[in-house]
C-alpha cells in the first residue's frame, strides 16, 4: 500500500537538540542536578512593561483577531525602532508581524521557493532553516564554511556555488550555532552578487540585538530588496510568546499578506499588545543591561573552554553560543555530549543538527544561563575530562 505521507518528510530530519533535552529531563526527574546549556533560550523573562501591557490588553478585552499583517501600532513601533537604533527609515507597510521568526521564515519560503529551487546557506547553520526550504520542495545547498570564514558564507563562495537552479541565499547574522556575524562590507558584497543574478537574499537577524564587539547594523541598509527576519524571542526575552516579524520589499507585501491570511489568520493578539511594551525606554535599558550580562558570560566561558581543551578559534561576537571544536577530546561529538550529560548533568548539543561538515567535531554550548551555572558547569567538565585522562 502506498504511504499517505508526503515525500518531503524524508528531507526533514529530527531535531536532535530536543532529544538531548528529553534525556536531561528524565535525569532531572530522577533527582539529578542538571545545568541547561543546550537550548537557545534566555534565562531572562519578559520586561515588566511587557507584562503590564499584556495585562491591560486582557483587562480591556483586546483579544479578538488582528489584521494578518499585525497591529498597526506594533508595526509602527518596529519601524521606529529601526530608525532609532540603525538610522533606517523602514515603512511600517513593509513590516509583517508573525507568529515567531519561524512563521516569518515559513512565509518567506512559501513566497519564494519553488519545487527544485536551491537556496545557498552555510554549513553549519540552524537546522530549521533548511527544513523550511524543504517544506516547499526546495533544496538547501549547504556550503561547508570553517572557522577561517567565521562559519559564514562570503561573496566569493556565493559566486563559486551559484548554479542555474539556485534561487537565493539564506543567511543568519549573528548565527546559530556559531555566534558569528557577517561584516557590513562582506554582506554588501553578498547582496550585490545575489542581486546581479536575480536572486533573493533572506537574512535572519533574530540575534542582531545581542551583538557585543561592534555597532550592530541591519541588512535592510543594503537595499529595499533584502528580506529580513527578526523576533521578540532573544533580545526581547519573549520566547514562549511566539512573536516575530518580517520586512519585505514593497512588491512582495501583497503575496505575504495573502499567505499570512490563509496560513495563520493572525499572530497572537495578546502577544502583540504585550510587545508594545518592549520599546519603552525602561525596557530598552533593561535589555541593554542583559546584553552586557551575556557578554560577561561569553568573556568567562571562552577562556574556560580553551583551558579544558576545547578549540575556540573564533570568539563569537553575538547571540549566546560558543561553537567549540571537541576533536582534540573525542572523535564523536554526539557520544561525547551523551556521556557528559549522563556523568556530569551538563546539557550540551552536538554538531549533528547543524550540518555534516562539523557534525562529529563540534559542540554548541549556550551561555543563556546564569554565571553561577556556567562556573559550576566548567568545574564539572574539568573534572570529567581530567578523569578520562587518568
Amino acid at each position: 500500500m502506498q504511504s499517505p505521507m508526503a515525500e518531503r518528510l524524508d528531507q526533514i530530519a529530527p531535531f536532535h537538540v530536543m532529544e538531548l533535552v528529553k534525556m536531561a529531563h528524565a535525569l532531572e526527574l530522577q533527582g539529578r542536578s542538571i545545568i541547561p546549556m543546550g537550548i537557545g533560550e534566555p534565562d531572562f523573562t519578559a520586561a515588566p512593561a511587557v507584562l503590564a501591557a499584556a495585562t491591560r490588553a486582557m483587562s480591556d478585552g483586546k483579544m479578538q483577531y488582528t489584521s494578518a499583517m499585525g497591529l498597526p501600532a506594533l508595526r509602527a513601533a518596529i519601524a521606529a525602532h529601526y530608525a532609532q537604533v540603525f538610522g533606517l527609515e523602514v515603512a511600517p507597510e513593509r513590516i509583517i508581524v508573525t507568529a515567531g521568526a519561524s512563521a516569518a521564515l515559513l512565509l518567506a519560503c512559501a513566497a519564494l521557493v519553488d519545487k527544485g529551487a536551491k537556496v545557498l546557506m552555510a554549513d553549519p547553520s540552524y537546522p530549521c532553516n533548511r527544513h523550511f526550504v524543504a517544506a516547499f520542495d526546495g533544496e538547501a545547498q549547504m556550503i561547508a564554511c570553517g572557522a577561517e570564514q567565521r562559519f559564514q558564507l562570503s561573496a566569493a563562495v556565493v559566486r563559486e556555488h551559484w548554479h542555474e537552479d539556485t534561487r537565493g541565499v539564506l543567511l543568519a547574522s549573528p548565527s546559530n550555532p556559531t555566534g558569528t556575524s557577517i561584516s557590513h562590507d562582506e554582506l554588501g558584497e553578498i547582496v550585490a552578487e545575489v542581486r546581479e543574478r536575480g536572486g533573493f537574499t533572506i537574512v535572519d537577524e533574530i540575534y542582531q540585538g545581542l551583538s557585543y564587539d561592534s555597532a550592530p547594523f541591519s541588512a535592510l541598509s543594503m537595499g529595499d530588496d533584502v528580506i529580513v527576519i527578526n523576533s521578540f524571542s532573544k533580545y526581547f526575552n519573549m520566547t514562549g510568546w511566539r512573536l516575530g516579524w518580517l520586512v519585505v520589499p514593497p512588491a512582495l507585501v501583497p503575496a505575504i499578506e495573502k499567505l499570512a491570511q490563509n496560513l495563520f489568520i493572525c499572530p497572537s493578539t495578546i502577544a502583540q499588545y504585550a510587545a508594545l511594551g518592549c520599546f519603552e525606554p525602561a525596557s530598552i535599558a533593561l535589555y541593554e543591561e542583559r546584553r552586557a550580562e551575556f557578554k560577561r558570560r561569553r568573556d568567562f566561558l571562552v577562556p574556560a573552554l580553551r583551558e579544558i581543551g576545547f578549540g575556540v578559534p573564533i570568539v563569537p561576537d553575538g547571540a549566546f553560543y560558543v561553537y567549540a571544536d571537541c576533536s582534540g577530546l573525542s572523535d564523536d561529538a554526539d557520544q561525547l555530549t551523551i556521556d557528559i550529560l549522563n556523568q556530569t548533568g551538563v546539557v550540551l548539543v552536538p554538531g549533528l543538527d547543524f550540518g555534516p561538515s562539523t557534525a562529529r567535531t563540534h559542540i554548541r554550548i549556550s551561555y543563556a544561563t546564569s554565571m553561577e551555572n556556567l562556573q559550576e558547569a566548567m568545574r564539572r567538565l574539568k573534572d570529567f575530562f581530567g578523569a578520562r585522562q587518568q
